[in-house]
């Protein structure tokens, strides 16, 4: 991937205004964030984080092995796809430069925990997330929004036929269930991703990626009969992508759309208005990988993910001076939400 596209930054330019402003509305929320040392990193938060998930991991391998070729160890798939939610949720942070700011220490980072310990691309997550991160929801920018198994506006339902057709009309009941793929779905566009990489990172990227998949055969099969190897595959990979929707599900759908022939928003407007926020303590931020702070993220993609929960008084307040909307509310919410607007979206082919 080209190193320009490796991490998100914060925006620089004042210039850099919302609509109608006579100023940005960014740069006073900038600078009180920078005066509370919120955007410095915590490299020590995230060392102990990162041990503590490795010594999780090498436990339940531990646990595999010893339980061998019995049903019994398919209960650690669960345990399992948690464990690899929470290496995602590093090799995220490392994506976006939250871990330190050393772009070489950041890839290897990401290179460990998403291309060896998960099978997932790095390089392909980081170029399709940067660019949804530039433009949140934009019909044609966001590659979130794009046309895919799923839709998100009417106009896109409109252009299916046949099976993809009856997918749209049917894809708020059927969300859910597709997450159930997506482990195995991030893998393949992984691979598929290597032929965009330049040479020299294409061979280390397919490397480790190889390196996984034999990593985890051999576990499996080493421990189990290669029927009992396959089940334990398919339904962790299930789990995994399940959770892995569950935490960015609720993050933008549903949420506003800009105009693609509209005027230009400014960074505050395009990151809050497309964004929600999920209310919660410590259990939901730590299921949903700091990710229940997405405006506070949008707006700040270095930030620590620590410093999510505190710089969101001070965004709050901001939107708040401004007559700017700040969408809130409860986890169950957020999916109705999402889930509503996947809906209203198929409604014309119903």
């Amino acid at each position: 991937m080209p190193q320009a596209a490796t991490t998100v930054a914060e925006p620089t330019r004042d210039s850099d205004r919302s609509a109608g402003s006579t100023g940005s509305d960014f740069a006073p929320l900038l600078r009180a964030v920078k005066g509370q040392g919120l955007l410095e990193r915590r490299t020590g938060w995230y060392t102990a984080g990162i041990a503590a998930n490795l010594v999780a991991l090498g436990a339940l391998l531990t646990a595999m092995v010893l339980l061998g070729n019995t049903w019994w160890t398919l209960l650690l798939a669960l345990p399992l796809a948690v464990v690899w939610s929470r290496t995602a949720f590093v090799g995220h942070d490392a994506g976006h430069a939250q871990i330190t700011g050393d772009r070489r220490v950041s890839r290897t980072i990401g290179l460990f925990h998403a291309n060896l310990l998960l099978g997932m691309n790095e390089a392909w997550w980081n170029d399709k997330h940067v660019r949804h991160h530039a433009n949140p929801n934009h019909i044609d920018k966001d590659p979130d929004v794009g046309v895919g198994a799923l839709v998100w506006t009417q106009k896109q339902a409109a252009q299916r036929e046949g099976f993809a057709r009856w997918l749209t009309r049917n894809q708020a009941r059927l969300f859910f269930p597709m997450l159930l793929l997506e482990g195995i779905a991030l893998k393949i566009s992984g691979f598929q991703y290597l032929r965009q990489q330049p040479v020299r990172e294409r061979a280390l990227s397919a490397a480790l990626l190889v390196a996984h998949l034999g990593l985890y055969a051999t576990l499996l099969l080493t421990v189990m009969s290669p029927g009992k190897a396959v089940v334990f595959a398919l339904v962790h990979h299930a789990l995994f992508g399940l959770h892995l929707g569950m935490a960015f599900a609720p993050n933008h759908k549903g949420m506003e759309m800009p105009d693609p022939d509209g005027d230009r928003w400014g960074h505050l407007q395009r990151q809050v208005l497309t964004s929600r926020n999920v209310r919660g303590a410590v259990l939901t931020d730590w299921f949903l990988g700091g990710l229940n702070y997405q405006i506070e993220h949008h707006l700040f993609p270095s930030m620590p993910r620590p410093h999510l929960r505190l710089a969101q008084p001070l965004v709050k307040a901001h939107c708040e001076a401004l007559g700017m909307p700040y969408a809130e509310t409860g986890l169950i919410e957020s999916y109705r939400q999402a889930l509503e607007h996947m809906h209203e979206v198929g409604a014309p082919l119903r």
